[in-house]
């Protein structure tokens, strides 16, 4: 049987070069889409992942509609490329739970009681997979969700954390997450400190638990500062274009 290898080296740094606490390389654009409300793509590290939101808008069928507040419908999907074995299309098992996942670390953001009986859909669209997909997900869905106008509590920033090789580490990459012996999702409201999602796959002592914990709402307040950047920089960018505007009259 084959070993395996060892993810972090002598001098602590991981393979990829990084230490245990920095996050993989991120890029967030917003409002990509045009025939979407709103949209976002996200790069973290290998992954590449598009989101977009449509509505509020009426919910049909009508019997599914809330009298008190909206109803929001996530689908998470993973391309049939965006994995090096060709995925087979379509949902399945994964996709419905992380879809799940989604909605739930995402509603506590959003004011829902503003639009009664309406729907906010939320699309996320896995281009290309390299562990931490449903946190970069929730991550682009925000950003998504914002740049729709959808009025919310706070941005919800994600990211993993983990142990591997006996030590915590943050945003796992696909080997480490692959040969790591724990994960650990983590998504926040971090103006709120409100965490809205907490997984855990694997076994942490309780004061590894911690340490993860900790660990992981740095991570995301670091994603959360980025997300306000990309935010600024597409505003500023339409403020730009409406004062050439007004300059050319």
């Amino acid at each position: 049987m084959v070993s395996p290898p060892r993810l972090i080296q002598e001098n602590g740094l991981r393979l990829d070069g990084r230490r245990k606490n920095e996050l993989r390389p991120i890029k967030m654009m917003v409002g990509v889409l045009k025939r979407a409300d709103g949209s976002a793509y996200v790069e973290m590290g290998d992954n590449r992942i598009m989101a977009a939101v449509y509505g509020p808008h009426e919910l049909h069928p009508r019997h599914l509609q809330k009298p008190d507040r909206a109803v929001i419908r996530a689908r998470y999907n993973m391309a049939a490329f965006s994995v090096e074995e060709r995925k087979r299309p379509g949902p399945d098992r994964r996709s419905i739970e992380i879809s799940k996942v989604m909605r739930e670390a995402l509603e506590p953001a959003i004011f829902e009681e503003l639009y009664p009986r309406a729907s906010i859909d939320i699309f996320v669209e896995v281009l290309q997979a390299d562990a931490g997909t449903r946190t970069t997900g929730i991550t682009a869905a925000a950003l998504a969700l914002a740049d729709a106008g959808i009025p919310m509590r706070d941005l919800v920033a994600a990211c993993a954390v983990g142990r591997v090789d006996g030590q915590i580490i943050l945003d796992l990459n696909k080997m480490e997450d692959n040969y790591g012996e724990d994960d650990m999702p983590i998504a926040i409201m971090p103006r709120k400190n409100m965490i809205t999602l907490l997984q855990m796959d694997g076994h942490f002592t309780g004061e590894e638990f911690f340490e993860a914990l900790e660990l992981g709402i740095e991570g995301c307040k670091h994603i959360y500062q980025l997300q306000r950047e990309a935010l600024r920089a597409k505003y500023s960018r339409v403020g730009e274009t409406i004062e050439a505007g007004d300059t050319k009259e």
